[in-house]
């Protein structure tokens, strides 16, 4: 019996035609959602003509609507469109590609629409345009649109990527423009940048904002804006050209010495084998010490290195940078070019090095991430006094990660987050370090020895000493 009752197709299918039909209009009564998806699925059974004509009539109304999309509504805002683009892609697009290139682009149009109407996280949103970025990719080329004409489009949408939607545009549309498509979006955004922006009289600027040297205009922003979309534009065709040298040349020459500029230019001058010129750039770079550069700009000098065939001090630098910062990728990296044995020495090298690093929060979050919740223990036993309690969720990830094989370990992180609440008086925590204790009380029992800690009865008897007229506090415990 319950096998005829579990939801399944071949179940369902039982009920019959009639019923299942019924079932389905009482379901979506109420679910605009719902409604709209059975019409899609009538429009498609009547084939690809009126599901373009659904799909074309949904973006329509997408665009034009003015309600904010709250962050409860993204979800069902985002299922909404992937069920526009799904269609476009495999029911219109199967059919008649030059209609399903005209209903992706439109799709595309909808972005700003969705921005400005959205006030919460739009990481789904962007997601949802990107896909479609890459799908238009593949429309067009299967729908034989002109270079000329696809070259125009693309360079419209990046003239209004206010909200990065098209950002994968170029990369995605390579195979569909072509080398000769690419040279007229180039020409393009030459043309688009060396526009001279003319300059509306004193008395008619609209100033945007203020600066140290006085008003900032709205045309000056505008300007500097357009030149800045072309050049990551012209470095998006330098890239699909595999042209490093026209990618340095959009570089402006006060950036060429920032980490992350000069870390760009020689991830591509490596795969171009001119490593000799990426140690040039990188070492150019503006920096304190080598020591203390994003971790990108060190990977990069690691395999500017080993491109050279400077391997031995791709190595040192490796084991240089992971004492420097205690991050793991760099120690992993340098294990994995050592012989079988030696990485389990030089492991142990490393641990020995980092219960000594000066910041014992550093040297804490290094353990955990390894993981190496025995050697975290360790630390903690013998650097308990160090501990900031503030940090609370460097404390409370590496409570919860402790407390099952190392309950005194985790017990300690507790009780850092507990002292700085009530020595500091921050009565907006109370209510967590209440339950910070009532974890300590629950961990107390697996605890074989306390060591030179306090053992719990004792720890609270203290607590009560020292605290015991923050009233906020112990009322939460009763």
């Amino acid at each position: 019996m319950a096998a005829k009752t579990t939801l399944n197709a071949k179940n369902l299918e039982a009920l019959g035609a009639q019923r299942l039909a019924e079932l389905l209009i009482e379901i979506s009564t109420g679910s605009a959602a719902h409604k709209r998806r059975l019409r899609m699925e009538l429009a498609g059974n009547q084939g690809s003509t009126e599901v373009a004509r659904e799909i074309r009539k949904r973006l329509g109304s997408i665009a034009r609507a003015q309600s904010v999309i709250e962050w409860h509504k993204v979800k069902a805002v985002n299922a909404d469109l992937e069920t526009q683009r799904s269609a476009i892609v495999t029911v219109v697009a199967a059919d008649d590609p030059k209609e399903a290139f005209d209903l992706i682009w439109q799709f595309l149009a909808v972005a700003d629409s969705i921005f400005h109407r959205s006030n919460s996280n739009d990481i789904a949103f962007t997601e949802t345009f990107h896909q479609a970025c890459a799908d238009a990719g593949v429309i067009a080329s299967s729908a034989g649109i002109g270079i000329d004409v696809l070259a125009d489009k693309v360079f419209a949408a990046l003239q209004d990527n206010d909200h990065g939607q098209y950002d994968p545009l170029i990369a995605e549309m390579v195979p569909a423009l072509g080398k000769d498509g690419l040279a007229r979006l180039k020409s393009l955004l030459v043309q688009w940048s060396n526009e001279a922006e003319e300059k509306p009289a004193d008395a008619d600027r609209e100033i945007f904002g203020w600066g140290g040297n006085g008003p900032i205009f709205r045309d000056e922003i505008y300007a500097g804006h357009r030149q800045q979309t072309a050049r990551i534009a012209l470095q998006d065709i330098a890239d699909a050209e595999n042209d490093v040298d026209a990618f340095i040349a959009q570089q402006p020459k006060e950036t060429l010495r920032a980490p992350t500029i000069a870390t760009a230019i020689a991830d591509r001058l490596i795969l171009a084998g001119r490593a000799g010129e990426a140690l040039e750039i990188l070492d150019a770079a503006d920096h304190r010490g080598r020591f203390e550069m994003p971790f990108e700009w060190q990977e990069a000098r690691v395999e500017t290195l080993e491109a050279l065939g400077r391997g031995e001090e791709a190595q040192a630098y490796r084991w240089q940078c992971f004492e420097q910062s205690l991050n793991g990728e760099h120690l992993r990296a340098f294990l994995r070019k050592l012989a079988d044995f030696d990485d389990i020495e030089a492991e142990e090298k490393a641990f020995a090095f980092a219960h000594s690093f000066p910041d014992v929060h550093r040297a804490l979050a290094f353990f955990l991430a390894w993981p190496a919740a025995a050697e975290a223990a360790k630390l903690l036993s013998r650097r308990r006094a160090e501990l900031d309690g503030n940090l609370y969720e460097l404390m409370t990830s590496g409570a919860e990660m402790l407390r099952e094989k190392h309950p005194l370990a985790a017990t300690i992180l507790l009780r850092s987050m507990i002292g700085f609440a009530l020595d500091n008086g921050r009565s907006s925590r109370y209510r967590h370090a209440a339950r910070h204790l009532a974890e300590c009380a629950a961990l107390a029992p697996h605890i074989d020895d306390f060591g030179d800690a306090q053992p719990h009865d004792a720890y609270v008897a203290e607590l009560k000493r020292q605290h015991g007229n923050k009233h906020g506090f112990w009322s939460l415990l009763t």
